[in-house]
């Protein structure tokens, strides 16, 4: 009878195995093309590229990159079971059983966040292009569209003697 106490207590004692080995937190590397991007996770998260978090394991999220001169990239993260995480929670069948397994569950224990790393490639916003210039030469207006300063009153035969010059007015 001590036994069975015994080995009901380690099974409490252990909970789950993938959460005593594993941690309820992933490790996530975020990188940007180029550097330098901030990126901010939908859980509340941010930091400046190349950066990494802790993120509960439980959790999938976006990850939102954004750097001056270039077009925001977002990327979606799952969350799927390992090949470690997996093993783990198996373990419970050993010791834990289905209390183990509960807290593994819960606690996202056996999973990991894809992808890791997390890469945003970010594209450059180019500006439009300037018109093409031209060769044309400016319009000038024609010559009798032009106002005159002044009017001859007399021939030109009786110039020679005095001339009398009118303002013209329109």
């Amino acid at each position: 009878m001590l036994r069975i106490i015994a080995a009901a207590c380690v099974a409490v004692a252990v909970g789950g195995c993938a959460t005593a080995i594993r941690g309820t937190t992933n490790q996530v590397t975020f990188a940007s093309e180029p550097s330098g991007a901030v990126v901010t996770t939908s859980l509340g998260h941010s930091c400046v590229t190349p950066c990494v978090i802790a993120i509960e394991r439980n959790k999938p999220f976006e990850a939102t990159f954004r750097k001056d001169g270039f077009e925001h990239a977002v990327v979606a993260v799952r969350t799927e079971i390992s090949r470690e995480g997996g093993t783990s929670f198996a373990g419970n069948i050993l010791a834990g059983g289905l209390i183990g397994m509960g807290v593994d569950a819960a606690s996202g224990a056996a999973l990991d966040h894809t992808p890791n790393p997390v890469v945003g490639r970010l594209a450059a916003i180019v500006p439009p292009a300037p018109p093409p210039a031209t060769n044309r030469r400016p319009v000038r207006r024609p010559a009798a569209a032009r106002t005159p300063v002044a009017v001859l009153t007399a021939p030109p035969a009786q110039m020679t003697a005095s001339v009398a010059v009118t303002p013209a007015f329109r």
